[in-house]
Parts: C-alpha cells; structure tokens; sequence
C-alpha cells in the first residue's frame, strides 16, 4: 500500500533531463502524459519500447518514478491496450491516495 507521500511522487513530473522519450518524437514526464500517449501510440512505437527483449515503459517506471508496483505489473503486458489499462488503474489509485 502507498502513503500519500509516495502517491504524490509518483505523480510528480520527473526531472527534464530523466524524461521518457518515445522513439516518435514525444518526450513524457509523468505517469499522466504516458496514460494520454499510449491510446495514441503507433503499434510500430509501442513494440519498439515494449517487447519480448525488453519493457522501456516498466524499466521507466520503476528505475525514474519510483512505482516498483506498477513497473512489476507492466511487465505482464503483452499489448497497449492492456498497459494502458494498468496505466489508468494506477494513475487512478495514486490520485485518490494523494487527494
């Protein structure tokens, strides 16, 4: 279980120089932006970043937010649709906690 400490952080913008940056261009700072960018997101760019070879998202997530539960759970995704979903229960739960 998160404290509202730890919620707060991971819903924090990470420093410039530790962004995401997505192999078509974007650059992500938060959960929030990823949660927006995968709907949106080129099957081609999704794979590039998350494949049997390695999970960029989860990596990302874990090694610069610091959301060790939710990297552990994007590692069982095998599609976009299914990170996204994790992604939005997260961003949810994480809201509720720092409110």
């Amino acid at each position: 279980m998160v404290t509202k400490e730890e919620a707060k952080r991971y819903l924090c913008d990470v420093a410039p120089e530790q962004c995401f940056w997505v192999n078509n261009g974007l650059i992500l700072k938060n959960l929030d932006e990823l949660a927006n960018a995968l709907p949106e997101m080129g099957n081609d760019t999704f794979y590039y970043h998350m494949n049997n070879e390695k999970n960029d998202f989860s990596a990302w997530i874990s090694d610069v937010v610091g959301d060790k539960a939710l990297a552990n759970d994007l590692l069982s995704s095998r599609n976009k649709e299914s990170a996204f979903k994790k992604v939005q229960k997260r961003l949810n739960s994480l809201k509720k906690k720092a409110a």
